[in-house]
């Protein structure tokens, strides 16, 4: 399996956002196996230090579980945990950094709402 990281975040944080994605995706669900800490240092070429430092992490808050002999499954209410903290840190972090470059370019709410209603027809916003 061939991954591009990036150089400006550390790689266990970008694999931990990438396990966080699959589980907002359904990709994995509550009480669903993580893949073995083994398997995905295998597939993704990195030190399995470096992967279990990003499933430490999700232990620690409480995304992922640590079954003895088992492996690491998602947590109940884990998506529902997610989401709440992923739409946290999009509000408080990224979202006034979109609006002062919405502002910088003078684009209107109006204009910016029909190319959304245009990207996914049949939703409202």
């Amino acid at each position: 399996m061939s991954v591009t990281w990036n150089d400006t975040t550390p790689i266990y944080l970008q694999l931990k956002g990438r396990i966080v994605a699959m589980i907002l995706d359904g990709l994995l669900k509550p009480g669903d196996a993580v893949p073995s800490v083994r398997q995905v240092a295998a597939d993704y070429q990195l030190n399995p230090i470096t992967v279990s430092r990003a499933y430490q992490e999700l232990a620690d808050e409480n995304v992922v579980e640590k079954r003895r002999g088992l492996g690491m499954f998602v947590t109940e209410g884990a998506p529902q945990q997610l989401l709440a903290s992923e739409r946290q840190q999009f509000l408080t972090h990224e979202w006034p950094v979109i609006v002062e470059r919405i502002q910088r370019l003078g684009l209107a709410w109006e204009t910016l709402r029909a190319q959304i209603e245009a990207a996914n027809p049949g939703e409202t916003p």
